[in-house]
């Protein structure tokens, strides 16, 4: 089967998450394409090698532009901080170089506009790591809807809420600086881009942004804790949104209730291979929400494992990940979430933003 050459850039959390799926794909999917570790970038040429040895990486380098402009290296993912991924990009698709970006999609509006822009240009496959919408759970949460199961959607709540952060004498860190770093720019568009994924676009938002914390052992806190975001979409559905990094005692809770005229689902990443299930229909006193534990018969569960109920994890997600990336590298067909569907998170978010400023509903199509 044909290789191709993958380069990494980023080596911590999120860059060890991508080397592991780029080495376990091949052989979980049989994939058409087989990703060889190439090359891999960390912030010293010291911690690359380090970072290489680790993976399995062929070779390893301390500058991005090395990576990019090898030309064993066929295909990219950008594992680095925000403010670095539109130089990234730009760079590798000037050199007609697949790209998978981890989100959100650049440090700014400008910089995903830009973002989208050279993509189209250069015509290669480009995607964003949304990785928890892509749970089989959620890809068979997203084909009921769309088979019409749920009849039509009337309500949406979706929140994205952990507690890293509810202790007020956790120390001031990188993560409490900059409003990238912040719940609006880390979490707030993981459920952004589910929301859209199951309900379709958002047509206005309401949102309140606020600090919690002011001040933490170190320093100053000042970016955002939490937020409520109330949207409406296109389809005319009502929808609220919560995300927080305060929200003591959730660790992944990354979850969404979804009403419609025929049946209604339930879903919570704490307990991501089970999909909560209501159909109204039959007998009143038979009624009630059905837990559906994924299995073989569910979207890209299979490939893992043949047992029903026996699970998959947060790896697999951006295993699933890899898979798709290279499928839109092999046929030349686009994949969600595209570089342009990451861009309309941002879009949303600014949006989010601007309301909480300015205390009044806002527009998408006006960002």
């Amino acid at each position: 089967m044909p290789e191709i050459g993958i380069g990494i850039v980023g080596g911590g959390y999120m860059g060890k998450a991508h080397s592991v799926a780029m080495s376990a794909v091949g052989a979980v999917f049989n994939t058409a394409l087989r990703p060889r570790l190439e090359m891999i970038c960390a912030s010293s040429s010291a911690s690359a090698e380090r970072y290489r040895a680790a993976y399995g990486f062929r070779r390893a380098t301390g500058d991005w532009r090395v990576l990019v402009n090898d030309p064993a290296v066929e295909a990219i993912v950008i594992a680095s901080p925000q403010n670095t991924h539109r130089q990234i990009a730009e760079a590798a698709f000037a050199l007609g170089k697949p790209v998978l970006c981890e989100k959100p999609l650049g440090a700014s509006m400008a910089d995903g506009a830009a973002m989208v822009v050279a993509a189209e240009a250069a015509g290669v496959a480009n995607m964003v790591g949304f990785n928890y919408a892509r749970t089989p759970a959620t890809q068979y949460a997203r084909n009921l809807i769309a088979e019409g199961e749920l009849g039509d959607i009337t309500w949406f709540r979706g929140e994205h809420t952990e507690d890293f952060y509810a202790d007020p004498e956790a120390p001031a860190t990188w993560r409490t600086t900059g409003m990238a770093n912040g719940t609006m720019g880390d979490l707030a568009p993981h459920m952004i881009n589910g929301a859209l994924a199951l309900m379709g676009p958002i047509a206005e938002v309401m949102a309140e942004i606020e600090t919690v914390h002011h001040t933490r052992p170190g320093g100053t806190v000042d970016n955002d804790d939490q937020a409520q975001i109330m949207c409406r979409f296109e389809n005319g559905a009502m929808g609220n949104i919560h995300v927080s990094r305060v929200a003591t005692g959730r660790k992944m809770g990354y979850a969404y209730e979804i009403s419609g005229t025929k049946g209604a689902l339930r879903f919570d990443q704490e307990d991501q291979n089970a999909l909560w299930f209501y159909r109204h229909e039959g007998p009143e006193a038979q009624r009630g929400f059905t837990k559906i534990l994924t299995g073989p018969a569910h979207p890209d569960y299979e490939p893992f494992c043949q047992g029903p109920g026996h699970g998959t994890g947060y790896q697999d997600q951006i295993i699933i990940e890899a898979k798709d990336f290279l499928q839109a590298i092999h046929t030349g067909q686009p994949i969600w979430p595209t570089f342009d569907d990451g861009h309309e998170v941002n879009r949303v978010v600014a949006a989010a933003l601007a309301s909480s400023q300015q205390r009044q509903w806002q527009n998408i199509c006006d960002f």
